[in-house]
This record gives C-alpha cells, sequence and structure tokens, in this order.
C-alpha cells in the first residue's frame, strides 16, 4: 500500500496518463518554473534575513553610543 490506500501500480498509471496528456515538454517547463520559483524564494528570505541582521546591528550600536551628563539640583527650588 502506496500513500492513503493507493498502490505503486496505480501511481505509475496516473503518472503515465498525465505525461500522456500533457508531454514531457509541458511537464519539464512546469518542473524548471517551479524550480525557479523555489530558487527565488529562498534567495528573498536569505535578502530578508541578512536585512534584519544588518537592523539589529544598527540597533545595537545605536544603543552603544553613551552621553555622560550630570544632572544638578537647583537650590532655588525647595
Amino acid at each position: 500500500m502506496g500513500f492513503g490506500g493507493i498502490g505503486i501500480w496505480q501511481l505509475l498509471i496516473v503518472l503515465a496518463i498525465i505525461l500522456l496528456i500533457f508531454g514531457t515538454k509541458r511537464l519539464r517547463n512546469l518542473g524548471g518554473d517551479l524550480g525557479g520559483a523555489i530558487k527565488g524564494f529562498k534567495k528573498a528570505m536569505s535578502d530578508e534575513e541578512k536585512k534584519e541582521e544588518q537592523a539589529k546591528l544598527a540597533e545595537t550600536k545605536q544603543q552603544g553610543d553613551v552621553i555622560d551628563a550630570t544632572a544638578e539640583k537647583k537650590k532655588d527650588q525647595a
């Protein structure tokens, strides 16, 4: 038994019918388009991660700047 009660022979028959209907050229193009979409998605995800890392570095750099100041009380206000 294969997926959900479908045997290997049924899967092979369905695959053969799909090949007859669409042809190998169209399936090859579909596979190439799908691969390109996945590649683009992975690239977009890695670019987004790089942007987040740069934003975090910029934020920590801003937080690292310290300005020394002292607060003095006014003697007139009491």
